[in-house]
């Protein structure tokens, strides 16, 4: 395993993330793919076994299932200080006013319940999962930084927004001295690459880790278009996300089923090989329901794609129209 440090920071992260949303109580979700704590188990013991030292859950996954899961997981597998552990604050967790969103209320809040379910005195990591149209971002940041000056996170980061606030939320923080925003955890793949056009060059610019999700388009860029799978047939969001332009992404990934079979790989190494070598792509965010998905990622560190083979993946690729932000 490679490790790298995250954006302008200290924290040494794996080059490879364990998303976490798949793990959870799927009476409890909108997504009934995800697995249960006893098939979750194995699959977070495997990948501390092969390095991974970076989780990402959020508390909205499962309704605070995946929280639950992955505290107790980690508690019984491994070092808690060797371990990276990031959350997120933002969808709605219960009925009724102040039960969502990024005021102070709620930020307060949400972090006790996290660490509660989670297990531990601190996260690594706490990120805002959207921007929040109905609460000043100043309010918001000062919450995140008495978050990090309680000892409660050691680390703030963002997730899914436009470059434009990304860049506002940064300049509140220096101007006022309070903790600033080190990562970005936004959508980026082969099919949808709008975050090249902003958000990219900021962060590049800004010194902000990049730890892009849904890195293998909800496996779309892992099978034949035809194949569908639980998770296909059954995960709206993956629709919302991707059907718009199914004809044009078909093309990428006939190009991308051309040369992982040229080099003898399965499609998922190519396809995460491609967005490592993006700059500055810290480390992609892998949601995992098999074993054989952990091999797949930790094996595209080794997979060095040829110029000529990054462009014949590029070259089909036509604008989008943004998703994730909104």
């Amino acid at each position: 395993m490679d490790y790298v440090k995250l954006g302008n920071t200290g924290l040494d992260v794996s080059r490879i993330s364990l998303g976490c949303m798949s793990f959870g109580v799927a009476e409890r979700w909108t997504h009934p793919w995800v697995l249960n704590e006893e098939n979750s188990r194995p699959i977070i013991k495997k990948a501390l076994e092969l390095g991974i030292n970076f989780f990402d859950t959020a508390n909205i996954y499962s309704d605070g299932t995946s929280e639950e899961i992955v505290g107790r997981a980690l508690k019984d597998y491994a070092n808690r200080d060797e371990i990276v552990l990031a959350t997120k604050v933002h969808f709605r967790m219960h009925q009724g006013p102040n039960g969502a969103g990024l005021s102070r209320k709620a930020i307060l809040s949400e972090i006790d319940k996290s660490l509660k379910r989670l297990g531990t005195d601190y996260v690594d990591l706490y990120q805002i999962h959207r921007w929040d149209y109905h609460t000043p971002i100043e309010e918001t940041m000062e919450a995140l930084h008495d978050v990090v000056k309680a000892g409660k996170a050691r680390y703030i980061g963002a997730s899914a927004m436009y470059a434009w606030q990304f860049l506002k939320a940064l300049h509140v923080s220096e101007k006022n001295g309070w903790s600033r925003f080190v990562s970005m955890q936004n959508h980026l793949n082969l099919i949808y690459r709008e975050e090249e056009r902003e958000m990219m060059p900021l962060c590049k610019d800004q010194k902000i880790g990049v730890i892009p999700y849904s890195p293998l388009a909800s496996g779309r860029l892992t099978r034949d278009w035809s194949e569908t799978t639980h998770r296909s047939e059954t995960d709206q969001a993956q629709r919302m996300k991707y059907d718009a332009f199914a004809n044009v992404d078909r093309l990428i990934v006939d190009r991308l089923a051309v040369i992982a079979e040229k080099r003898g790989v399965p499609r998922a190494q190519v396809a995460l090989a491609w967005l490592l070598q993006k700059e500055p792509v810290t480390a992609p965010i892998i949601g995992v329901t098999k074993m054989s998905h952990l091999d797949d990622a930790v094996d595209a560190l080794s997979l060095k794609l040829t110029l000529e083979e990054i462009s014949s993946l590029e070259e089909q690729y036509v604008p989008h129209r943004v998703v994730g932000a909104v």
